[in-house]
C-alpha cells in the first residue's frame, strides 16, 4: 500500500509541475486513462477519477456512489493520510475537503457536483482543479433528508493558490 502511495505521489508531482505550464490538459495521463467506453466514436467519453480517500468516511464514499452514478469510471484508493496528496495536487489549504480526485491531470477536491466536473473537464480550462472547501449540507454526498441545503461554491483554482467562483449552488 505504501509502495502504491508512493508511486501515485511520484505521478502527481510530475503532473503538476507540466499542468502549471500548459493551457489544455492532455487527454490521458499517466492518472487518467479513457473511459470504460470502448466505442471511440462515443461523444462524451469520460477519463477515468482516480479518488483518495479515508477508509472510514460515508460522506466520501457517497460522493463516489454519485459520480459513478453520472457516468464516471472510478478508481478508489483508501489511505490513512490524504494529505500528501492534496499538496502534491496543490490543492490550497483553505480549499481543502474530505477527500480528493485526480482526473485529466485535475486535482477535484471535496464534494464537487458530478456535472460541474463533466462542465469543467469539457472546458479545459487552465487550472489546477475544483473544490467545494468543507463538507457543505446539500452538496453531493452530503445530502441529509429533511435538512436545508446550505449555499455553497464550487471554486476554481490554480496552482500559484489563487482561486475564483467556478460555479455557485
Amino acid at each position: 500500500m505504501k509502495l502504491a502511495l508512493a508511486i501515485a505521489m511520484v505521478a502527481l508531482t510530475a503532473c503538476n509541475s507540466q499542468q502549471a505550464d500548459r493551457a489544455v490538459p492532455p487527454a490521458t495521463s499517466d492518472l487518467s486513462v479513457s473511459s470504460a467506453s470502448s466505442d471511440p466514436s462515443a461523444p462524451s467519453a469520460l477519463p477515468v477519477m482516480t479518488v483518495y480517500k479515508s477508509p472510514t468516511c460515508g460522506c466520501c464514499k457517497s460522493w463516489v456512489d454519485a459520480v459513478k452514478a453520472a457516468g464516471f469510471t472510478v478508481e478508489v484508493h483508501d489511505v490513512d493520510d490524504v494529505t500528501p496528496i492534496k499538496e502534491d495536487a496543490g490543492v490550497p489549504a483553505d480549499k481543502r475537503s474530505c477527500h480528493t480526485a485526480i482526473i485529466d491531470g485535475y486535482a477535484i477536491e471535496g464534494h464537487v457536483p458530478p456535472a460541474t466536473i463533466k462542465k469543467f473537464l469539457a472546458e479545459h480550462p487552465k487550472a489546477a482543479g475544483l473544490a467545494v472547501p468543507g463538507m457543505p449540507a446539500g452538496s453531493p454526498g452530503m445530502e441529509m433528508p429533511g435538512q436545508q441545503p446550505d449555499h455553497f461554491d464550487v471554486i476554481a483554482f490554480q496552482a500559484n493558490g489563487s482561486s475564483s467562483v467556478y460555479e455557485s449552488h
